[in-house]
């Protein structure tokens, strides 16, 4: 099921659309302003705005949505209910714009079916968020190290990088370099994804060489 981020300033009506949601199997995380909204969007696959709030525009948020994480579905539910108002969100890059009031039911049906669209197949590296992302949907966020290391596994996945290139990577000479300081990132980055996902990272050891990514994995 989809992981909700529900963007909604009237405390009720946030409370029975995520109870609903729960209920049907999606996890949902809540906002009730744009504040709240921005730290929680990395951990959303569909998130649903409301246009009309304490500290900005729905349609706004919609707009900066698809341009930053573009992976997002995104529903607008609002009572603005021209057709004005609903060409405006679905050009500003909402998926779909529902007007209050809604039945439950349709909602959720919506959030499946986008929920079927994004949802990942494949492990995913996102270079802009600093992110790697799961099939599963786990993701979590990288150092900049981490993330010169997991792009250069996933530029050459399924092959293994050797040492010195990733040193050259680091911008270090190979000869110079502590290779205990590559196998301790290695190993805090086991470790972290481990006990933040339950799962293990396909990241393989490669002895007397180097690593490799283990999976396929799509760059973006």
């Amino acid at each position: 099921m989809a992981r909700v981020l529900l963007l909604e300033d009237e405390a009720d009506l946030r409370a029975e659309v995520a109870d609903f949601l729960h209920s049907e199997g999606h996890q949902v995380l809540e906002a009730g302003n744009v504040a709240e909204f921005c730290p929680q969007i990395d951990m959303a696959d569909i998130a649903i705005i409301d246009v009309g709030l304490p500290d900005g525009d729905g349609f706004d948020v919609a707009e900066v949505l698809r341009k930053s994480h573009p992976q997002i579905g995104t529903i607008m539910l609002t009572a603005r209910g021209s057709i004005d108002d609903k060409i405006k969100g679905l050009k500003r890059g909402a998926d779909q714009y529902l007007i209050k009031p809604v039945r439950l039911s349709e909602l959720s049906a919506y959030v499946a079916a986008i929920g079927r669209r994004v949802a990942r197949t494949t492990w995913q590296l996102n270079l802009i968020e600093r992110c790697l992302h799961a099939p599963g949907g786990h993701s979590e966020n990288m150092s900049a190290l981490e993330m010169t290391l997991l792009e250069l596994l996933a530029r050459n996945a399924g092959q293994v990088v050797h040492r010195p290139a990733i040193a050259k990577a680091f911008g270090t000479n190979w000869i110079d370099y502590d290779e205990r300081h590559l196998d301790q990132l290695v190993s805090r980055l086991r470790r972290r994804w481990q006990n933040h996902t339950g799962e293990k990272l396909p990241l393989r050891t490669e002895h007397g060489q180097g690593y490799s990514f283990c999976v396929d994995i799509e760059v973006l």
